[in-house]
């Protein structure tokens, strides 16, 4: 059974809501929704199925002109699970778990987004997916890729998906977001979030898809130094590093992506656990605000 055909296959029966259009916007991954609006979906228990349906399916989705309120944008992303803050950037005091990603002439020299990188997995259950709304664009600039994971995985040569079946690797937000803290912030910011370690290849738990799980986050493998893969000792580091950077470059393959330009009121949702996503930083001095609601997901197997 094909990638695709086994995703469909997973994706439940239920009411077709004629209203939505979908636009997919490649063959890989994403698509647009038209004629609907997240607060009925809040209400709505069919709406929020098909929507929930659609995610599983591509990926990624894209609303326009969503004027709702932060309370209906919390409201919604709640109904895919509980939500989370994020340890290091701010979010709106009454919203708890809608984190605050405003970039302006005063903000920090930070490259943390605009990096190949699949949300938190520095967390022993990394986000289910995320709910991403543009409060304010840049007038160029600022779009975001995502990437299709999946087929990235699906698309190795077999030697390399033999090899990497049973690897494993640590995931660190002390080598990321703590990389620019003083020492002892930095040390008592991996004693709050310790290494994660993960699957190199995990399974997606809704479809049964296999997808490759290493990012921007991840540091190293902790089971490569085996006879299979090293002849002599100093094989290790040089050849669990070129493994490694060969499968995060994997998202940079345009073939697996979809760009999406963003307006005032537009909206993402995506599956945090088959895609990475990369905010490009093409539009200073411009500005651009963005809303994001995080949903907490389980633990990669």
């Amino acid at each position: 059974m094909t990638s695709a055909a086994r995703t469909r296959s997973t994706i439940p029966r239920h009411a077709t809501h004629d209203s939505i259009k979908v636009a997919p916007l490649t063959c890989t991954i994403g698509a647009e929704l038209e004629h609907v609006s997240l607060a009925d979906a809040v209400r709505d228990d069919g709406l929020f199925a098909e929507i929930r349906a659609l995610l599983l399916k591509h990926r990624v989705l894209f609303l326009r002109d969503q004027d709702i309120t932060r309370a209906d944008h919390v409201a919604f992303a709640r109904r895919f699970g509980e939500l989370e803050d994020h340890p290091v950037a701010s979010s709106d005091p009454d919203h708890p778990g809608l984190v605050l990603i405003y970039k302006d002439l005063n903000s920090p020299p930070e490259h943390y987004e605009n990096a190949y990188h699949c949300d938190t997995t520095f967390r022993e259950a990394p986000p289910m997916g995320c709910v991403l709304r543009c409060v304010e664009t840049p007038a160029v600039g600022g779009d975001t890729i995502w990437v299709n994971m999946v087929e990235a995985y699906r698309r190795l040569p077999e030697p390399i998906q033999q090899q990497i079946a049973g690897l494993r690797a640590r995931h660190s937000i002390e080598a990321t977001f703590g990389a620019v803290m003083p020492l002892e912030k930095r040390h008592a910011l991996k004693a709050r979030f310790p290494d994660a370690e993960h699957p190199v290849v995990r399974t997606h738990p809704e479809t049964g898809e296999k997808t490759l799980f290493v990012n921007a986050f991840t540091t190293h493998f902790v089971n490569f130094h085996t006879p299979d893969n090293v002849r002599f000792g100093q094989d290790f580091t040089p050849g669990a590093s070129h493994l490694l950077n060969y499968l995060i470059s994997q998202a940079q393959i345009p073939e697996y992506q979809v760009r999406f330009r963003w307006k005032k009121n537009s909206v993402a949702i995506w599956d945090n656990r088959c895609t990475q996503h990369y905010a490009v930083q093409d539009y200073w001095p411009g500005v651009r605000k963005m809303e994001r609601a995080t949903i907490v997901g389980d633990r990669p197997r």
